[in-house]
């Protein structure tokens, strides 16, 4: 074992060895990595459980306290959170969120301005309709007067560097890529939520267009775990094999070496 350490170190080994070792630290870095990513899963994990064991907010009420807070300082556990609010649509400024799925099938979500008494609006994710009535969405827009909708709180969608020409554009109808509160809000006319909520789907189905989309409800901890496990296996397996091969390499050089012969007798 001493002759093994030795040779680990020594003028043959010693650089292969600080290259197995080095490689040996990344690999467990990436297993370190998705214990991270697991510890992020299982808190995402609790503030949804507790988002769906909380009452239902009625955003009329509540949404006075929030006003003219910026989007992203909202706190991250209203997302999911169950609501129900009150106002008028403005259809004048609808946005259409575009690249979205449902089914397999590609379309697009309305993104409508739900006006309160207060003044104040909350964008409301109204649903999907497939790209074969994007052209027509102007046809979704015949509620009138007030409306009592339920849905569910998302948070702001923004890009972490955002170029200071990627604004959402101006006119009604536009095509929009993400649900950028702050961005929509320099272009409206009345103070904006710092959140927006997407529509809950009915008990009963309802096949009329939009069609609302459900919450997304997964509580499971992912693969991180596992990938975890096969990153450090993979770590210590790589420098055992190592020492396995460095180990053998000294037994074959023992016994190719030649055999000292016994002093000749007087």
């Amino acid at each position: 074992m001493a002759e093994l350490a030795r040779a680990l170190v020594g003028r043959r080994w010693r650089w292969v060895t600080v290259a197995v070792v080095v490689i040996m630290i990344v690999l467990a870095r990436l297993g370190i990595w998705q214990l991270d990513r697991l510890a992020e899963r299982r808190a995402a994990n609790t503030k949804l459980m507790a988002a769906l064991a909380s009452s239902t907010i009625f955003v009329n009420d509540d949404l006075t306290a929030l006003a003219g807070q910026p989007p992203a300082d909202v706190s991250p556990d209203l997302a999911n959170r169950d609501v129900f609010l009150e106002g008028r649509y403005d259809f004048t400024q609808q946005r259409i969120l575009v690249l979205q799925n449902y089914q397999g099938q590609p379309g697009v979500h309305l993104i409508t301005p739900l006006v309160l008494d207060s003044g104040v609006a909350v964008l409301v994710d109204r649903g999907w309709i497939p790209d074969a009535e994007y052209e027509a969405s102007h046809l979704f827009s015949e509620a009138a007067g007030p409306q009592t909708v339920s849905g569910y709180i998302a948070l702001t969608e923004t890009l972490r560097r955002r170029a200071a020409g990627a604004v959402v554009p101006a006119s009604p109808g536009a095509e929009i890529f993400r649900v950028d509160v702050a961005a929509l809000a320099e272009e409206l006319s009345y103070p904006l939520a710092p959140y927006y909520v997407r529509l809950s789907p009915q008990e009963e189905p309802d096949r009329t267009l939009p069609v609302e989309i459900a919450k997304e409800i997964d509580l499971s901890e992912g693969p991180h775990l596992g990938y975890a496990i096969q990153w450090f296996i993979f770590s210590l397996g790589f420098g055992a094999g190592y020492v396995l091969y460095v180990n053998r390499s000294l037994k074959r050089a023992d016994v190719g070496a030649p055999v000292a012969q016994p002093p000749a007798s007087a």
